[in-house]
């Protein structure tokens, strides 16, 4: 009986075994350096919680607004007021736009517009005729 065929049969076998586990342990070195990457990222997350958590009580409260309004969270709102805290007269829609560097498009136009609508019902501006606003005094 020849064993030959037998023997390369198995070699081959045991080549891709070894190819497969050299394979293996290599993704094995790439998850667990991801792995030491990950946990650190972790830790300095904590500390950093820790810190903020730490220092919370040092931060002074912010006194709110002196008109007792508060804006909607939206930062155009600040930067709409600062247009108007500057100007003199009234503004239209267009005129914050263009301060704001907004382009001239009417879907930027009208968004603002809004904004300023909802300033009014806050009672910061008023609409002195339709489209034309200006700062409550």
């Amino acid at each position: 009986m020849n064993l030959n065929p037998l023997l390369q049969a198995l070699d081959l076998q045991e080549d891709a075994a070894r190819a497969l586990a050299g394979d293996l342990r290599t993704q094995i070195d790439t998850l667990q350096a991801q792995l030491r990457e990950a946990e650190l990222r972790l830790e300095h997350l904590a500390i950093t919680r820790t810190t903020i958590t730490g220092l919370a009580d040092r931060i002074p409260v912010q006194s709110p607004d002196p008109s007792g309004l508060e804006l909607p969270e939206h930062p155009d709102y600040p930067r709409i007021l600062a247009v108007f805290n500057d100007a003199t007269g009234t503004l239209r829609a267009r005129d914050i736009c263009q301060v704001l560097d907004f382009e001239l498009l009417p879907k930027h136009i009208e968004r603002t517009r809004a904004k300023m609508k909802r300033l009014v019902t806050l009672g910061i501006l008023t609409e002195a005729e339709p489209g034309t606003f200006s700062k409550k005094q």
